[in-house]
Parts: C-alpha cells; structure tokens; sequence
C-alpha cells in the first residue's frame, strides 16, 4: 500500500509494550464497510519514533500476521533470543 494518509489514523499502544524498549501502536484505518467494522489496512508504527513512519498492512496480511503471533511463531527463542519466525 502506498501513500496511506495516516494524519487521522486512531493510535491504541501495544498492551504487550513494556515501557522501555519493543513499544509499538497499532491502528485499524477505515475503508471498508464503517458500518460492520470492516477495515481495510491496519497500520503499525514505534511508539518512541512516532515521525519515524510506518508498516502498513492489508486486511490480508494483517490476518496471517496475528495467525502467527498467536501461534507463538515470533516468540523468543531463550537459546538465540531471536524470534524463531513463522513456519510458512
């Protein structure tokens, strides 16, 4: 998606930030069906760098992304401490 106008996008942080570091904010932008709260992007930026720009997601996307979070596929690895990333 290119050229996304987030200057009226609603910001909701991460309830997982812990403060410090790894704080991100999500917003859901509209563009689909307003009335049955279908969105059509979801938007996801750095709480600290908030001029620093953002990823942009299409509903698509978004949906695989927290399949795999949910899936505990980006967690931390305590050996590496890298995520393990998703099983595609």
């Amino acid at each position: 998606m290119h050229n996304v106008d987030l200057s009226n996008a609603v910001w909701r942080k991460s309830s997982r930030s812990n403060g410090h570091t790894n704080c991100v904010e999500v917003a859901a932008l509209p563009g689909g069906d307003a009335a049955a709260g279908v969105r059509r992007a979801f938007a996801v930026r750095d709480t600290k760098n908030r001029a620093g720009g953002a990823l942009v997601f299409g509903r698509g996307d978004w949906a695989s992304f927290i399949a795999h979070v949910k899936a505990g596929e980006y967690d931390v690895r305590p050996s590496s401490g890298r995520p393990s990333g998703p099983r595609i």
